[in-house]
């Protein structure tokens, strides 16, 4: 897929302030800095579209991005770890959690995981909510480029292995590094292949 056009539309507390369900979208999600804001701007080649931050939990809105006019990809709200009140990341995951069940438009989640780190509790939890609520998602593993490619391999294999407790099948999976670029053609084709196939159904 090119990316010829990328902007951002809009941010939205609740559900019922989003934009119109007019066009298909693609929701990034992850724990809180793992990388999600810096995934987005490389793939769409805008280095500054989605705002960055050293500090957990800097996205706390849902916030719609406009690419080729055609459809959005939407910027979720980190979950775990942030430096605000309880009350505030409630608040956060209520919004999510019904985006994420009522979202008629909604094609596929993409979960982010940082591939440094053994399985946690929090991103094993969220995508077994997502199994029950048949939501569809892929999961992404993020900043692979910190790792060699056996530790790459080892930490892999230990979520598969935590997934197959529970899973009979994994999830459709993409590797990334904002350095390096890669994942990038990968996930976009996913994005392009997921919207051909919801127009070949109509």
């Amino acid at each position: 897929m090119l990316i010829r056009s990328a902007r951002f539309i809009k941010s939205s507390p609740t559900l019922k302030e989003c934009p119109a369900d007019l066009k298909p979208e693609f929701g990034f999600i992850g724990r809180s800095n793992v990388g999600k804001s810096s995934l987005i701007n490389m793939l769409t080649g805008w280095s500054r579209l989605a705002k960055t931050s050293g500090h957990p939990g800097k996205t706390r809105t849902i916030n719609h991005f406009l690419i080729n006019e055609s459809w959005y990809l939407v910027d979720l709200p980190g979950y775990g770890y942030a430096r605000v009140a309880a009350r505030s990341r409630e608040d956060w995951m209520k919004a999510v959690l019904d985006y994420i069940n009522n979202r008629e438009n909604l094609i596929s989640l993409f979960v982010l995981l940082d591939s440094r780190l053994s399985p946690q509790k929090s991103d094993i939890e969220f995508m077994e909510f997502l199994g029950e609520n048949q939501v569809p998602f892929a999961r992404v593993f993020t900043k692979t480029d910190k790792l060699s490619l056996s530790a790459l391999k080892s930490s892999v294999k230990m979520h598969d292995t935590e997934m197959f407790r529970k899973w009979e099948t994994l999830p459709v999976t993409f590797f990334s590094s904002v350095k390096n670029k890669s994942g990038r053609e990968e996930i976009l084709n996913y994005i392009e292949e997921s919207i051909n196939n919801l127009s070949n159904n109509f």
